[in-house]
């Protein structure tokens, strides 16, 4: 790692909050330009701290996409809340990301309450401006401006790039002039079993419904070159809590379980840049979401 600075190069940490299903995973793939945190229209999707890195000639900046902000119903629950909430206080700035279809509502008020509570600088980002009419952006700056001061307020669509450059820049203008802490050429600390196994859950996200997506956790059991040097041979198992979910997953004569190895194997292809053989498999762990010990083999848990 290269702590050298060159004059002017500003450097800092930027977390990302709001309710779930707003859009943070989206907005900070669009940022890096690929795929670090998995999206999915449920909410929840991210359980862990995704740590990515942007470095431009003007710096870099390390952003924090937490875990949304909800009312927990598990130890699962109670460690995300936990985790997203933790970061304010670690970080240089905060962006604060709402949803301009959706009302206001307990969830904001209840982060807005947080938020009064740290001397962190806040932008207010409002997303999903693509699916409202500019007139019925001034009530939502109205509104909120009403409950915090905010030091800024950037109306973005993250899905189409909707005046993302400004808030980036805005991001910049904000950050004090600091070491590079990762390569230019990183974009995320997590390590490649991390990101495969994120890829993997995404897809069981997108295909399945109900109790299902909520109750999965997807670890690589191992991860291994071939002899030949391009083909990345990787074995992973789904976690569920019940038999009746297992069925679900694997589905009739295999074929659920197919497409999920279908669309992760691509997923991953694009991402390694090599060829790829997934083998995937499905075992029940019951209720593993309330127990410590499981949550912590999961990762969810730093080791004292």
């Amino acid at each position: 790692m290269d702590n050298r600075t060159k004059k002017g190069f500003k450097s800092g940490f930027v977390s990302i909050v709001g309710r779930p299903n707003v859009g943070k995973s989206t907005l900070l793939n669009h940022i890096v330009g690929q795929k670090i945190a998995i999206m999915s229209n449920k909410p929840q999707t991210t359980r862990n701290k995704i740590t990515a890195v942007y470095t431009t000639e003007q710096g870099q900046v390390i952003f924090l996409d937490t875990p949304g902000i909800h009312k927990p119903k598990s130890k699962l629950g109670d460690y995300m809340v936990a985790v997203a909430e933790n970061t304010l206080n670690e970080v240089d700035l905060v962006l604060f990301v709402i949803d301009a279809t959706e009302k206001r509502g307990p969830g904001d008020e209840y982060i807005i309450e947080r938020l009064k509570q740290v001397k962190t600088p806040v932008f207010l980002v409002i997303n999903k401006i693509d699916k409202v009419h500019p007139e019925e952006l001034l009530p939502i700056i109205d509104d909120y401006r009403k409950l915090y001061e905010f030091k800024q307020i950037i109306p973005i669509s993250a899905l189409e790039g909707n005046n993302t450059g400004p808030l980036i820049q805005a991001i910049f203008d904000e950050m004090e002039e600091g070491p590079m802490y990762y390569p230019p050429d990183q974009v995320t600390d997590h390590p490649e079993r991390f990101i495969v196994a994120e890829l993997i859950r995404e897809k069981v996200l997108h295909l399945t419904r109900e109790e299902v997506p909520h109750s999965i956790a997807v670890t690589v059991e191992e991860m291994k070159r071939g002899e030949n040097g391009r083909t990345l041979y990787i074995y992973a198992a789904i976690y569920v809590e019940r038999d009746s979910q297992k069925g679900i997953l694997i589905g009739e004569r295999g074929q659920m379980l197919k497409e999920i190895g279908r669309r992760s194997r691509l997923d991953i292809e694009r991402l390694m840049g090599d060829k790829v053989y997934l083998e995937l498999w499905v075992k029940v762990k019951k209720d593993w979401r309330n127990q410590e010990r499981m949550l912590r083999n999961f990762g969810f848990y730093d080791e004292d």
